[in-house]
């Protein structure tokens, strides 16, 4: 384990850090013959090269624009929303005028009508317009993006590997398509092999927030059923030991293909391949040895796994399960001890990550697992036979228990969240708790004080107040008046973020939600709110489609039974203290961001203008609109009408924006802005900033 350690300290730590460190080992190691300096220095170094291989990686060439036809492998399913579906694809030969010729392109994302049936790793036709592009999915790095005019299957996966994972992958979803429209059906398609494309986004939250999300991330409790019932299926062939493990690596990589090879999946598959080359060898491999070879050997074979949070959960969580297993040995009932020390040492191990990524640690989960895992386990169990031998009554069976454990996610999202510093203190009443026996009693109540007063809501703010969220590079803001009534404006780029802000603030009911436009950094935060928040109301703009996430959330928001309107302009809205008027968009814009919603909102005799992220052709179209508060349309990009900011000068501008490459914002727009008397603030430099309105007469006028 401390080899896997080493490689992924090598990965993920600054070139800077690593390499002198690496030399002076060598250098130690070498003189004095040290073995064990010198292979640390060696497995520090190859991580180091694995992670400064996986940060510079980018597409080999971007792809030329114009008409492009190709003859590709397909390295992902179809996904995205069924009216605009996508998929990654690999480029094999391209068509020159009349001919083919061989062309190893980079990778490319193509969108359009593609053929529900196509399934990764399948040859496909690929004929529209291309352009370049710059990211990076989980199959590699992209370097264009292909509106598709027509996407066509032409057989088979060439490999066999592929072919019989395909298959089996098929088989499973199709003996599970009587369920797959229902929540409950996309869980147990979850189960089996890790598709929950159909799963709500609440319903994904909700299990995130019960502590139940590993269940659908597939690990090594799925690896051993598929290795038993693999093992039963290929038992008329009478091999022996050897020979099962021989027919248990290939079982590995078909189930690695049925399961889309995601990072835990990889993990889990990995370390089971360890233990099966071993017994081929005849040597047993020991738990930790194999966790460390697989952790080192992935991280060393690519350095973008560091990244991804999948695998920092499953790594923690099999390392946490490892620690805390000896902690149940002789104690009885046997089961409930396993299933509560496994779950409670696993989420101890990931809750640093959890802290990370997300903002919080279910304080219950323990309870929730211990509930939910044998649910999860019948589910899988009787819900994958029915799945593999076409059984609807066992499918049923099977759905209905994955519909008990959606009750628990559900039931279970609104309980109490920690957050850091409960969290430490919790760890260090812990430890002490350890070290000490006579504090235990001690520490036991502080422990009980820490989450109480975790769990005690902000308070109320006894006026009218703004808070223009700090969520990087994105806007979000929130408005909350005396009586409890709560507006939010835009969410965002990234759920977590804003959930931790929501959390924070004791938000646990929104009474209008206003979605500006459809682009991501406004919108893609709000993906599975109605998990943490009752959502009343929702507004949002004439434009959708492209797939934005603000399609999705119109949708979701509407099956939990909230109001989802398109106001026009001209409407008036009452929320508790504040007054709200729909000014913009004034008519259909080409540009989304022009046909943001505007609105100016009053309360306490102060307004603050929301300007989404108009440019200069709408500011144009709505003339000066004063306000004593503005946020600033888009980041303070450059896209803004000066004259428009001069005109519209207001006491006080927010600029929400966060670090990027854009140049946001714009000295200029800063600079008309201060030389019009107006104070401006930028929540890259102040992280969130507050405004309480009925306060904001004390701030000096514009001229």
């Amino acid at each position: 384990m401390v080899g896997g350690l080493l490689v992924w300290i090598g990965a993920a730590v600054p070139g800077r850090v690593v390499a002198p460190i690496a030399v002076a080992g060598v250098v130690t190691g070498a003189a004095g013959r040290n073995k064990r300096a010198l292979v640390a220095a060696v497995l520090l170094l190859l991580g180091l090269h694995s992670g400064t291989v996986a940060r510079r990686s980018g597409p080999e060439r971007p792809i030329e624009p114009g008409p492009l036809t190709v003859v590709a492998i397909a390295v992902s399913d179809p996904a995205g929303p069924p009216e605009r579906p996508w998929l990654v694809v690999d480029p094999r030969s391209i068509l020159d005028g009349d001919s083919w010729s061989s062309w190893e392109g980079p990778r490319v994302l193509v969108r359009g009508p593609i053929p529900v049936e196509l399934a990764a790793g399948e040859p496909v036709l690929v004929s529209g317009t291309a352009g370049p592009a710059d990211f990076r999915v989980r199959s590699g790095p992209v370097g264009g993006v292909i509106e598709a005019d027509g996407v066509a299957r032409l057989g088979s996966a060439n490999s066999a590997l592929f072919r019989l994972g395909n298959r089996l992958r098929s088989h499973v979803l199709g003996g599970l398509r009587s369920v797959a429209t229902r929540p409950e059906g996309a869980l147990l398609s979850g189960f089996l092999i890790g598709d929950v494309r159909r799963l709500p986004e609440s319903d994904v939250e909700a299990l995130r927030l019960a502590g139940l999300s590993h269940f659908v991330a597939v690990s090594g409790s799925n690896v051993a059923l598929f290795l038993v019932a693999w093992w039963l299926a290929t038992a008329p062939l009478g091999w022996g030991p050897r020979g099962r493990s021989a027919v248990g690596l290939l079982g590995l990589g078909v189930f690695v293909v049925v399961t889309r090879w995601e990072p835990s999946v990889i993990r889990a598959a990995t370390m089971a391949g360890i233990v099966l080359v071993g017994r081929l060898g005849g040597f047993p491999v020991r738990p930790w040895t194999a966790l460390g070879v697989a952790v080192g050997g992935l991280v060393a074979f690519d350095g973008y796994m560091i990244g991804d949070v999948g695998f920092q959960l499953s790594v923690a969580a099999t390392a946490g399960i490892l620690l805390g297993t000896p902690l149940s040995v002789g104690r009885r009932p046997r089961w409930l001890w396993t299933i509560l020390v496994a779950t409670s040492a696993a989420q101890a191990a990931v809750a640093p990550l959890l802290l990370h990524h997300f903002g919080s640690v279910p304080l219950l989960a323990p309870a929730t697992n211990l509930v939910a895992a044998p649910l999860v386990a019948g589910a899988t169990t009787i819900g994958g036979i029915g799945a593999v031998v076409h059984a609807g009554e066992l499918v049923g069976v099977g759905t209905g228990l994955a519909a008990l454990v959606l009750a628990i996610a559900r039931g279970a999202a609104g309980l109490p969240q920690l957050g850091v510093g409960a969290v430490a203190g919790l760890g260090l009443v812990g430890l002490t708790a350890v070290r000490f026996r006579p504090v235990r009693p001690v520490a036991a109540v502080g422990a009980v004080v820490l989450v109480l007063a975790s769990l005690v809501p902000a308070p109320r703010p006894s006026g009218p107040t703004v808070w223009f969220l700090d969520v990087g590079q994105g806007d979000s803001a929130l408005l909350m008046g005396p009586s409890g009534e709560v507006v939010l404006i835009d969410g965002g780029p990234d759920p977590a973020v804003l959930r931790g802000h929501l959390r924070e603030l004791g938000v646990r009911r929104i009474s209008l939600l206003v979605v500006s436009h459809r682009h991501a950094d406004h919108s893609g935060g709000l993906e599975g709110v109605t998990a943490v928040a009752r959502v009343d109301r929702m507004w949002h703009p004439p434009q959708l489609g492209e797939g934005s996430p603000l399609d999705a959330l119109v949708v979701e928001l509407g099956a939990a039974g909230a109001v989802v309107e398109t106001p026009a302009v001209g409407t008036r809205a009452k929320v508790g203290a504040f007054s709200i008027e729909v000014l913009g968009p004034l008519r259909r814009y080409v540009s989304p961001n022009d046909g943001s919603l505007v609105l100016r909102i009053e309360a306490a005799g102060i307004s603050v203008l929301f300007s989404g992220d108009i440019e200069a052709v709408a500011q144009a179209d709505l003339g000066p609109l004063p306000a004593e508060v503005l946020k600033v349309p888009h980041q303070g990009s450059l896209t803004s009408d000066l004259g428009w900011l001069a005109a519209s000068a207001p006491r006080l501008a927010v600029i929400s924006v966060g670090p990027n490459d854009f140049g946001h914002p714009s000295l200029q727009v800063v600079d008309v802005l201060e030389g019009a008397g107006t104070i401006v603030r930028r929540t890259d430099e102040e992280g969130t900033i507050v405004v309480r309105l009925d306060r904001l007469a004390a701030l000096p006028s514009a001229p």
